[in-house]
């Protein structure tokens, strides 16, 4: 039987191994659409429970479906220095609005190895002054890695805050040879 309003998407997901801890990357037919950091059972299973209640549908676990296999490699590249960027079609559709648009301007206009700042970012959107709405949209990022929130940092050159965790954001940018490797 078919229900109208919302269509429901078959959402596929997988756990891949990472330096930062294992992630999930879960996807629809129209593209990556949710990247967690720290994919333990528990952290897994309230992801998976909140996908199906957003997007409809019981989430399948389908590492070898074709967007999935290939985001895998993708990150696997990016974590083993072999990848600046990713290629990969992306689904917006956890999130909207102002968020929406300055992870959008992020995603294309901040690339490999630079930062920019919260306030530099809302002026790139047209909002000077709405760092703080910056902030709140790095945080509700539900593509981190992907979509490069460790990227924005704080104009005094402070690190910012970080979903994942500042060790997490110190780790990616280290990666990208923006902060040293840390010592320990």
């Amino acid at each position: 039987m078919e229900s109208h309003g919302q269509v429901e998407q078959q959402v596929v997901w997988t756990v891949v191994g990472t330096d930062i801890g294992p992630l999930l990357l879960a996807a629809t037919h129209d593209g990556l659409v949710n990247v967690v950091f720290h994919a333990t059972d528990a952290v897994r299973d309230r992801t998976l429970d909140r996908l199906a209640s957003r997007l409809g549908g019981e989430p399948v676990e389908a590492p070898g479906s074709p967007l999935l296999a290939e985001a895998i490699q993708q990150v696997e590249a990016y974590f083993a220095g072999r990848r600046r960027d990713f290629d990969l079609p992306l689904d917006w559709s956890l999130i909207s609005g102002f968020n929406r648009q300055v992870l959008r301007e992020l995603a294309s206009g901040v690339p490999f190895g630079a930062v920019v700042g919260y306030g530099d970012l809302a002026t790139r959107v047209g909002q000077p002054g709405a760092a703080q709405a910056v902030g709140m949209a790095m945080g509700a990022n539900p593509l981190p890695v992907v979509v490069p929130c460790h990227r924005v940092v704080e104009s005094d050159g402070g690190i910012g805050g970080f979903g994942g965790g500042l060790e997490t954001k110190r780790k990616l940018l280290a990666l990208e040879g923006v902060l040293p490797e840390p010592l320990f």
